[in-house]
C-alpha cells in the first residue's frame, strides 16, 4: 500500500497574534513570517530541481492502522492475494506482529501523502506502509520519508514572495534617450520564510529566501540597461537606488534607457527577483538550496521628445 492521498487534506488553525499553522500531509506549516499581498507568489528554482511531490511521514499508531486496514480486508473489495500478503506483512510477523501494538507509544506506522497540486511525479511514493521507532530516522533507502532536509524542500513550495513591479522615475511616462531610474522598496524586499515541522516526532526545517538580484528586461531590443547585464544586485538592503532631485544627469545603478518610441503602445518590462535559499533544521542541520525567482510585467510608455521650434 502506498501512494496515499488523504494528505491532500489540509487543517487551518489561526493563534491569538494572528500566526496561521496549516497541517498538510503530516507535516505542519508555520506560514506567519511568508510574503503576502495580492501579488505574493511562489517560487520558480534557478535549475531542474523540484520540491518533493510526495512523501512519507508518520500516520498511524498500531491502533490506528488495524482500524484503517481490518475493515478492508473484510470487505474483500482489494482481492484475496493483496489481503493475504497485507496479513502476512502487519499482523503475521512478516515484519511485524499484530500490528506492532507492543509497540505502541514507542513509534509510528509512516505512510505516503501527496502535494495537493498533484505535480509530476506525485503517485512515485509506492512503498508500503513502514514503522519507524520513536528517536529513530527512516530508512535511509525510503526517497522523500520526512527529515530535516526534505521538510526545508517541502516549506520551500509553499514559499510566497512580494510581487515585483519595481518603481520607476519617470513614473508614468518616458521619454526616448532619457535614463529611467528602477528601484525596488526595501521595506518590501525582506527576507520571507516558512517553517515545516513533524510534531509528533519533533522535527523541524526553515527555509528562508533572502533577496539577491534583480532582473530588467526592458521589453524592445531598442533598449539599454543599467548596468549592462541588465542585473541589478542588492546593496544596503536595496535593489537599485531612488531618483531624486538633482540626479538627471548621472546613470542609474540600476534602470533602462529607451531608445525608440513605444509608439500608441507600451513595451512590457519584466522585472524578476532572484531569491536566495538557505535553511537551518533539527540537530544543527542546514544549508542552502536552489535559488529561486519571482517576476511580473509592467506596461511603459515611452515617448519622443517634443523639440519646440520659436
Amino acid at each position: 500500500m502506498g501512494g496515499d492521498t488523504q494528505g491532500t487534506q489540509q487543517q487551518a488553525d489561526a493563534g491569538g497574534d494572528g500566526t496561521v499553522s496549516v497541517t498538510v500531509g503530516g507535516v505542519v506549516f508555520d506560514r506567519s513570517k511568508n510574503g503576502s499581498g495580492k501579488a505574493a507568489g511562489a517560487l520558480r528554482a534557478a535549475t531542474s530541481w523540484t520540491p518533493p511531490p510526495c512523501w512519507y511521514a508518520p500516520k498511524y499508531t498500531p491502533d490506528q492502522l488495524k482500524k484503517y486496514l481490518e475493515p478492508t480486508w473484510e470487505a474483500g473489495s482489494t482481492g484475496y492475494e493483496w489481503d493475504a500478503e497485507q496479513r502476512d506483512r502487519y499482523v503475521n510477523g512478516h515484519p511485524y506482529k499484530d500490528f506492532n501494538k507492543d509497540k505502541t507509544g514507542k513509534g509510528y506506522f509512516w505512510d505516503s501523502f501527496v502535494n495537493k497540486d498533484f505535480p509530476p511525479g506525485w503517485d512515485s511514493c509506492k512503498e508500503p506502509i513502514f514503522w519507524v521507532d520513536q528517536g529513530n530516522p527512516p530508512p535511509a533507502d525510503v526517497k522523500n520519508a520526512v527529515t530535516p532536509r526534505v521538510l526545508a524542500e517541502l516549506a520551500y513550495a509553499e514559499i510566497r514572495v512580494p510581487g515585483t513591479e519595481v518603481t520607476l522615475a519617470p513614473a508614468a511616462r518616458t521619454k526616448v534617450n532619457l535614463p529611467t531610474w528602477a528601484w525596488l522598496d526595501a521595506a518590501d524586499f525582506k527576507p520571507v520564510s516558512v517553517t515545516a515541522s513533524v510534531p509528533v516526532i519533533g522535527i523541524t526545517a526553515t527555509a528562508t529566501a533572502t533577496p539577491k538580484s534583480l532582473r530588467i528586461e526592458p521589453g524592445t531590443k531598442d533598449a539599454v540597461t543599467y548596468p549592462a547585464s541588465g542585473v541589478c544586485e542588492i546593496a544596503d538592503g536595496r535593489i537599485g537606488e531612488p531618483y531624486a532631485t538633482g540626479k538627471a544627469n548621472r546613470t542609474p545603478p540600476c534602470g533602462v534607457t529607451y531608445l525608440r518610441s513605444s509608439g500608441d503602445g507600451t513595451y512590457p518590462l519584466q522585472a524578476t527577483v532572484t531569491w536566495e535559499i538557505t535553511w537551518t533544521g533539527t540537530g544543527g542541520a542546514g544549508g542552502t538550496l536552489p535559488d529561486g525567482s519571482f517576476g511580473a510585467t509592467q506596461d511603459v510608455v515611452v515617448q519622443e521628445i517634443q523639440a519646440v521650434n520659436r
